[in-house]
């Protein structure tokens, strides 16, 4: 069954989760819609403009997220893996561009192919065999072809790209290349110029392709102007919520709740410690909140140094080391009628984004989100309104 309207149902079944979870992820399908529109309005409809949900989108939940972003009119969809495509591709209807962008393990063109997916080629190798695999098949079969412009880290080297574009027919006997792309390695910081080092490296490079459209720009890179656009963009991040400007106020809508419920209240004298390691020493008499939710969640340890949650606007300092499975939180002056078992406390929300809350782990918004654990009950909303996606996708649990 191709996409079609979600309804009522559909709503229920993706906000029930696990009603015996200590910490609770909310996810705006909505806000991702929105995102997503406000990113391809940027570009214009000139400009294709698709949607990466590698790493599970995110973290997010892919199978949720995509048909979202289908019904926004997202038609081209980037993973990371072969497996994230073939547990991704029967949540999408059948005319939609799936594509791998760490393209294919050998032995693995056939399962590709049969399934429809894009592999990226990001070598002379994955090139050869991929035409090896259309010919063994009997029929063109599309692709991908990655140019390294000076990230060093995936895509056709200099000597590479010459040498295929030497023999550029015969090399691709039997693939459809149907775009050419490269990624900035510094669109969100662009210090020494690098950002145009590359668009120019890269349109030089790929000049060999005649007629074939050109990819260069991510997230921050569609905010670096019609120049870094060409003819498809590939915004990630922002799509979530995470700041592609990180310089200037974030243009993104908020995607991401997070709050975890309390567990345990206690009282210590001066002089106590806290959590392993003795890591923290209280200077005075104190209340504190053990929290269910540590690293096993996707917190990093760091913020048992400069850590904040949230309790109605007031700001809770995180006290002694991050555990595998509780945070511990100092109290204020919080009555302790204010805060009974079971009330959930703010990590992610009104008060604190998902970028803040990386500043003070010491890692950026990317991370965060990719890192969370399986352990939440995740509550989708924002999709009964119009939105549009398979029949059935809901019933899965993330």
């Amino acid at each position: 069954m191709e996409a079609g309207a979600v309804g009522f149902a559909m709503s229920v079944a993706m906000k029930k989760g696990r009603s015996h979870a200590g910490a609770t992820l909310t996810i705006d399908l909505a806000a991702i819609r929105w995102n997503y529109r406000f990113l391809a309005d940027q570009v214009g409809p000139r400009v294709r403009c698709g949607g990466v949900v590698k790493a599970d989108a995110y973290g997010l939940g892919a199978s949720q997220v995509a048909p979202v972003l289908y019904d926004a009119g997202c038609r081209d969809f980037f993973v990371a893996h072969l497996d994230e495509a073939l547990n991704l591709r029967p949540h999408l209807p059948s005319n939609i561009s799936l594509v791998v962008l760490n393209g294919l393990l050998p032995g693995c063109e056939v399962d590709c192919a049969a399934a429809g997916i894009v592999p990226v080629l990001n070598s002379l190798e994955q090139l050869d065999a991929w035409s090896a695999c259309a010919r063994k098949m009997g029929r063109a079969l599309g692709a991908v072809i990655q140019i390294d412009s000076g990230m060093s880290r995936l895509g056709l080297p200099l000597g590479e790209m010459k040498e295929l574009a030497a023999a550029l027919g015969a090399r691709t006997s039997g693939i459809n290349v149907r775009l050419v792309m490269s990624h900035l390695a510094c669109a969100d910081s662009d210090g020494q110029g690098a950002n145009g080092s590359q668009r120019a490296r890269f349109q030089l490079l790929a000049s060999a392709f005649k007629g074939i459209p050109l990819s260069l720009a991510n997230s921050s890179g569609i905010f670096l102007g019609r120049d870094f656009h060409l003819d498809a963009v590939r915004p990630g991040a922002a799509l979530y919520g995470i700041n592609p400007t990180p310089s200037q106020p974030n243009p993104m809508r908020p995607v991401v709740g997070m709050t975890a419920a309390i567990i345990q209240l206690r009282e210590i004298q001066a002089g106590d410690h806290v959590g392993y390691g003795w890591d923290y020493c209280a200077p005075r008499a104190a209340r504190l909140a053990t929290l269910s939710i540590g690293y096993a969640d996707g917190l990093r340890r760091t913020l048992g140094k400069a850590g904040m949650v949230y309790f109605e606007g007031l700001a809770l300092k995180i006290v002694g080391r991050v555990s595998m499975d509780t945070i511990t939180v100092d109290l204020a002056d919080l009555p302790a009628e204010r805060l009974p078992l079971g009330t959930a406390i703010e990590l992610i929300g009104p008060h604190q984004s998902v970028d803040q809350l990386a500043v003070a782990s010491g890692t950026i918004g990317y991370e965060i989100l990719t890192a969370l654990g399986h352990r939440y009950q995740r509550n989708y909303h924002g999709i009964a309104d119009g939105l549009q996606a398979r029949e059935g996708q809901g019933d899965r649990e993330q």
